[in-house]
């Protein structure tokens, strides 16, 4: 069977896979998203805050995703809940990192224009300085979301949602019909659903970042 007739035949099943993949990644994303922009928003102006919350971040990443998966199994089970606290915690590192490198990079005139208008500390930190830092921290969401796409496919040791079930069942079965067909549907599916995401991101930094931002990044 040419790899043609095997994607046509496994359409269902492949589909399936990819939108499950595409869901647990942008779930995971949600998450980390929410809370990795809040914590920089909590603990840029803090050293020893946004230092300890940066290494917490990074020593996750230290951490091999299949022994992550594997660790997770007695307290999350198998499939989705795994997969999804792994995905997560290894999100965090580019996104509280470009929220603090945004926030902290700003122009300290245009933070004191803000407060010289009367605006509080909170709203300044709202209204003036993560617009401005925004471009920076969608950077960071675009990398992570990049790397748990790749990092998904690993879940599927632990039973998880998504393409990597391909990879692994024709890797497991190297040699016979259809094993590389599998491996290679997989593969290519990750590809494509990494595509799509940054497609996506591209379109949110397009209809989210002010023009005079935008045309300067």
């Amino acid at each position: 069977m040419s790899f043609g007739e095997y994607v046509v035949s496994r359409w269902d099943t492949l589909s399936l896979a990819a939108a499950e993949h595409a869901m647990v990644v942008a779930i995971a994303m949600a998450v980390a998203t929410a809370v990795g922009v809040l914590i920089g928003l909590l603990f840029y102006d803090s050293p020893r805050a946004r230092g300890g919350a940066i290494a917490a971040s990074a020593a996750v990443l230290t951490v091999p995703s299949l022994a992550l998966l594997t660790l997770l199994i007695p307290i999350t089970g198998l499939g989705w809940g795994s997969t999804l606290v792994a995905l997560t915690a290894y999100a965090f590192l580019p996104i509280i990192r470009n929220t603090v490198t945004g926030l902290r990079g700003l122009d300290a005139a245009t933070v004191e224009a803000g407060r010289g208008m009367g605006l509080s500390r909170t709203r300044v930190l709202l209204q003036v300085q993560l617009p401005l830092a925004w471009p920076l921290i969608l950077t960071g969401v675009r990398v992570s979301a990049q790397m748990l796409i790749g990092i998904a496919a690993i879940a599927a040791f632990v039973d998880g949602p998504g393409l990597g079930t391909q990879i692994f069942e024709g890797l497991s079965r190297l040699g016979s019909v259809n094993s590389l067909n599998a491996t290679l549907a997989g593969t290519l599916g990750i590809v494509v659903v990494a595509i799509l995401f940054d497609l996506f991101f591209f379109a949110v930094s397009r209809l989210t970042t002010p023009r005079g931002l935008r045309v300067r990044s």
